[in-house]
């Protein structure tokens, strides 16, 4: 198809069309990448790099999957996805793909995966001047009657040439003769049509017939050509032409037609008799694409469909129409027949949207703008009369504007997102036609957060358990907030309220992590000084404004086994508790030497004393109760025992891990006196006093305990009713307790505890105000010389 030299311009134009394509995308970063490429290329031509124009990194294109967009059929260019580099994948022929169009465009799409991209590029292909111009026939025979006077014109048959532009037919040549030359008529869409014009009479007798050439010639640079032999046959006089019926013939015809629908029946006369009357009917210079919809008796005149019509393709048609008698010298009439096509409704309506924003506050107002959309039907009349409606119940509705068939989509009430957080409207488009048509499109709508949620505790009011002494800096205890919003809105921050009130002192000693809400403490707590307090956590999200909310935390200390036994009794001094008792050595088996007395600071089982013998000099002398701390004799003394004896005791609490205290007791035996007998009189009359104050402690703090279990409090009862008779022989109860409990009752949340405290030594009491833990003893000396306190 191409001409020798052809190719070397046709590579020289396509760099420059590169080149032009180049420069375009240089001169301004965000129109669309456009190369031009001629047609007939052979396949693997490049066209550009895509890569590069638009900037992609070369090692990537692979990865992510570069590649162009294409439908069913195989695309014409291809993309190297190693270098970016477009290239014709088939040979391109401009007037299959683009038929006349002046200018042809081809839009590809390419995409980019992970992340996604994707770019529009337009490929112009270039026409080349590959088509010769050719007529339908090699030949054409022309009778003309002798009788025809100069200036008769004579319609040819016109030539086709594929390429468009300034390769199409661009002029027509006669060979040279005296009696004939050409003239040209430019029909628009229809082309350029030759005509044969008489320039000088004929004369049969002279010459019979006579041999022409007709030349047409396209635009193309060199230009191409094509040839038809005309031979003019010189008649007789046939001197009356057919004449049609009707000066105008105008039809409608129904799209869709069924084929071999009558369109019209035109009609022609001739004055002439025999065979220059007869008429025959033929298309004039009628479009192969007419030849396609429509058919024509040449007989009869009568026009059919043959096939398809469809309005929305073409609306109306111009048939022309040559009515010709058969006279030796045929003469030939035209009309034109004008076929207008009625529209009936077979498009449905097509729904587009124009401008969509897919998120929406959800805190905008009633009419707010969510998307434009445009609707339109390919049909005419009532046929094309579109009516939009949205079918759910949402939020949502259509507000027809100004323009026609251009509709908005608004909100008609308040949304919330945490109630609904994506809405799927419903458009529904359809036409007036009969029957009507409709169609239906989607808009998916995302409802977007504002700050209108504050942070919500998990619980309200806390209450926390925390063991004292806890490491400083350590976690405690967590609190946790939810925020319904999302995002920023829902992203909270955790501070505690410090103000200057004196309940809220022990919030300076605490510390909160603000993004996990742990809170840890600065310094360790001790029981005995503080059991509860409390204080305000704030929870405060990260929206525009904040919000926030917050939470009362009540904190209750848990004791521990923090401290070790005091003793009271013996007196400590010098860092050691020692005393020294004198008994006479006539005393009796049973007889109180003394008693051990001692108290912890601890609650519970961790303040519950026990006193054990480490060491002493006679275990067959002295016996100590592990419970009150009492020493007595187990026998009387004899004169082989020593004079002076020394006995080690161990004071432990009932912690798990216990702590304890020693005391010396150094028990001296001497000889008895005159005064002993008043002095053991007097130590019988205080053992009574100490029996009666223990007694009425006893009711006291029975009383306060009301959750202790009954059996313990009848124990200490029947105990503590005891007379001690230390005149009589002494023998050990093992379930004799010498001590009293004392407990301690405190409510947290929901929950009642009971903590049970250290014995306390028969006599003892219990000081106001000292946490129920601080013994006092009673104002009086034991006549074994006990020291008081």
């Amino acid at each position: 198809m191409e001409q020798r030299g052809c190719g070397a311009w046709l590579e020289q134009r396509q760099w420059v069309a590169i080149m032009v394509a180049l420069v375009l995308f240089w001169s301004g970063a965000s129109a669309q990448i456009r190369y031009s490429t001629s047609e007939e290329l052979k396949e693997g031509t490049v066209v550009g790099n895509v890569a590069k124009d638009l900037g992609i990194d070369l090692n990537t294109l692979k990865d992510r999957g570069f590649r162009i967009v294409s439908g069913s059929t195989e695309p014409l260019f291809q993309v190297n996805r190693n270098d970016g580099i477009l290239y014709v994948n088939r040979q391109i022929d401009r007037e299959e793909v683009c038929e006349r169009r002046s200018v042809c465009l081809i839009n590809l799409k390419t995409v980019l995966e992970n992340p996604l991209e994707i770019h529009y590029i337009a490929v112009e292909v270039l026409d080349v001047n590959d088509h010769s111009p050719s007529f339908p026939e090699k030949e054409k025979r022309l009778d003309i009657s002798e009788s025809v006077l100069p200036g008769a014109r004579f319609q040819l048959l016109a030539a086709h040439d594929p390429d468009g532009g300034p390769f199409s037919i661009q002029q027509y040549k006669l060979s040279h003769n005296d009696h004939f030359r050409v003239e040209v008529k430019d029909r628009g869409e229809d082309g350029k049509m030759p005509f044969l014009v008489l320039q000088k009479p004929l004369d049969r007798e002279a010459v019979r017939s006579h041999k022409l050439l007709l030349t047409a010639i396209d635009g193309g640079k060199p230009p191409r050509s094509g040839t038809i032999e005309i031979t003019v046959d010189v008649l007789d006089v046939n001197d009356n032409t057919p004449v049609f019926t009707k000066d105008v013939y105008s039809v409608m015809l129904n799209e869709n037609s069924p084929l071999g629908t009558t369109v019209i029946q035109v009609n022609a006369t001739d004055l002439d008799g025999g065979v220059n009357g007869d008429i025959i009917y033929s298309f004039g210079n009628v479009k192969s694409k007419l030849n396609k919809l429509f058919d024509l008796d040449t007989l009869t005149g009568e026009i059919t469909v043959k096939g398809p019509i469809n309005f929305e393709e073409k609306d109306s048609y111009l048939i022309d129409i040559q009515a010709s008698d058969q006279g030796p010298v045929p003469l030939t009439t035209e009309k034109s027949v004008l076929v207008k096509i009625i529209d009936v409704n077979d498009n449905a309506p097509e729904i587009e949207i124009t401008s969509f924003s897919n998120a929406i506050a959800e805190d905008s107002r009633p009419g707010t703008t969510v998307a434009l959309i445009s609707v339109n039907d390919l049909d005419s009349g009532l046929n094309g009369k579109v009516i939009c409606s949205i079918t759910e119940d949402v939020p949502f509705k259509l507000m027809p504007s100004l323009q026609d068939n251009m509709y908005s989509v608004v909100t008609k009430s308040p949304l919330d997102r945490e109630k609904q957080a994506h809405y799927d409207v419903t458009i529904v488009a359809k036409d007036a036609g009969q029957p009507s048509l409709s169609s239906i499109k989607t808009v998916s709508v995302v409802v977007s957060d504002v700050n209108d949620n504050s942070p919500e505790f998990s619980l309200s009011p806390y209450n926390f358990y925390v063991s004292e002494n806890n490491y400083p800096g350590a976690s405690l205890f967590s609190v946790s907030a939810l925020d319904h919003d999302i995002n920023e809105n829902a992203l909270i921050s955790y501070h505690i309220l410090r103000d200057s009130g004196e309940g809220n002192n022990w919030a300076s000693f605490l510390n909160i992590n603000s993004e996990t809400g742990n809170i840890l403490a600065l310094k360790s707590f001790d029981f005995e000084t503080l059991k509860t307090f409390n204080f305000q956590v704030v929870a405060t999200d990260s929206g525009t404004p904040s919000q926030n909310s917050s939470v009362t935390i009540n904190v209750y200390i848990l004791d521990q086994n923090d401290n070790a036994p005091v003793i009271l009794y013996p007196v400590s001094t010098n860092g050691s508790a020692e005393g020294v008792e004198e008994i006479p050595r006539n005393v009796k088996a049973g007889h109180l030497v003394t008693k051990v007395r001692a108290y912890d600071a601890d609650i519970g089982y961790n303040g519950w004393l026990l006193f054990s013998l480490q060491e002493v000099t006679d275990h067959s002398l002295f016996a100590l109760d592990r419970y009150t701390g009492q020493i007595r004799t187990l026998r009387s003394f004899t004169e082989t025992d020593e004079a002076e004896h020394k006995l080690a005791i161990l004071v432990k609490d009932n912690g798990n891990v216990s702590l304890s205290a020693t005391a010396t007791v150094i028990i001296k035996v001497v000889e008895p006196k005159e005064a002993f007998a008043a002095s053991d009189v007097k130590s019988s009359v205080k053992d009574e006093e100490e029996n009666s104050v223990t007694f009425y402690l006893t009711i006291t703090l029975g009383s306060v305990s009301t959750l202790f279990l009954i059996s313990i409090i009848v124990l200490i009862v029947m105990q503590c009713s005891k007379t001690t008779d230390y005149s009589s022989t002494y023998v050990q109860d093992a379930n004799y307790d010498g001590t009293l409990c004392h407990s301690i009752q405190y409510r947290s949340g929901d929950n009642r505890y009971m903590l049970v405290g250290p014995r306390m030594s028969i006599g003892s009491t219990i000081a106001p105000g000292s946490n129920g833990n601080t013994l006092v003893l009673p104002e009086h000396r034991r006549a074994s010389g006990e020291v008081r306190h």
